[in-house]
């Protein structure tokens, strides 16, 4: 019998190389979520406006990728199709949101808050993913709810009633939402579009798209000092070409949820790393909700089903 994360396609076996990939997949999830763990210490250290964060992360992640891409696979970039051009862009449009909506809503409610809601795009991305034909066990559906609960307890009921509150909640929430959208689109693009072309056009919509809304909100272009610039290359290499380029790898073997799921442990690294870098002992409430998340993470992940890809690339 095969193991339950497994499902077999056809009686065709996994190519060599495929198989030898596959035992990477999860090891590589696990580096993707360290990787986007510094996101929070790099933030504090860059001390610069959170859209002007965004925008250069997502710029000098589109520098890094965009040569390769077509260095490697002009070709396929050039036979791209009007509709995998399009789903590559829409994908960047939702990490923009994702990114032009989430870090202000921690200009308008608690941490705590903010996180707990947008820990939520697991239940989004199981909801489009269910409409869209990928299915997970009642048990790994159970994981997500045991994930979610411990966000809450290292929330302590840190949540605040009041109209500026409940429009950073709402931008949280949606936040959440267009990162699920995110992964959703990705992983439908990238069982037909390589890895390097459909990073370059996601990650340059995205800054395309955060540069006026650094504008509109007023925050600056320039005028930060070499130290910030600095940090903005490397938020660009760790938390996005180590993290969010590893999970868009992932994506064309691993199910969308599969990924969201894992990313929950974000802010347990995260914990952990302001632990190490500026003594910040976490509550222990923050102890007993990361145990908990992730054992939900474990649950979930381990009774949902992987996905046989094509060969490695």
């Amino acid at each position: 019998m095969p193991p339950r994360h497994t499902v077999t396609h056809s009686a065709t076996p996994m190519a060599p190389e495929r198989a030898i990939s596959a035992r990477l997949d999860y090891p590589l999830l696990a580096l993707g979520v360290v990787a986007v763990s510094f996101s929070a210490v790099l933030i504090r250290w860059a001390d610069a406006p959170g859209l002007s964060i965004a925008l250069y992360r997502n710029l000098f992640a589109a520098a890094m990728v965009v040569p390769l891409a077509v260095a490697r696979h002009r070709a396929e970039m050039a036979a791209l199709t009007r509709r995998q051009v399009l789903l590559a862009v829409a994908s960047g449009a939702m990490l923009a949101l994702h990114f032009a909506t989430w870090i202000p809503s921690l200009d308008y409610t608690s941490v705590a808050a903010s996180v707990v809601l947008v820990t939520t795009q697991p239940i989004w991305t199981a909801l489009v993913g269910r409409a869209l034909g990928e299915r997970m066990p009642l048990a790994a559906l159970g994981g997500i709810a045991l994930a979610l609960a411990g966000a809450a307890v290292v929330s302590g009921g840190d949540f605040t009633v009041s109209s500026r509150a409940a429009f950073g909640d709402a931008l949280a929430l949606v936040g959440a939402i267009s990162a699920a959208g995110y992964f959703l689109i990705g992983r439908n693009l990238r069982q037909q579009v390589s890895l390097l072309p459909y990073v370059a056009i996601a990650y340059s919509t995205s800054a395309a798209l955060l540069a006026p809304a650094v504008a509109i909100g007023g925050q600056p272009f320039a005028g930060f000092p070499i130290r910030t610039w600095g940090l903005f290359v490397v938020m660009a290499l760790v938390p996005h070409i180590l993290g969010h380029t590893v999970f868009n790898y992932l994506l064309r073997h691993i199910e969308a949820t599969v990924v969201a799921i894992a990313i929950m442990g974000e802010p347990v690294g995260a914990t952990l790393l302001a632990l190490a870098v500026f003594g910040e002992v976490p509550r222990w409430t923050a102890v007993a909700g990361g145990a908990l998340i992730l054992a939900g993470i474990y649950m979930a992940i381990t009774r949902s089903r992987r996905v046989e890809g094509a060969p490695v690339e």
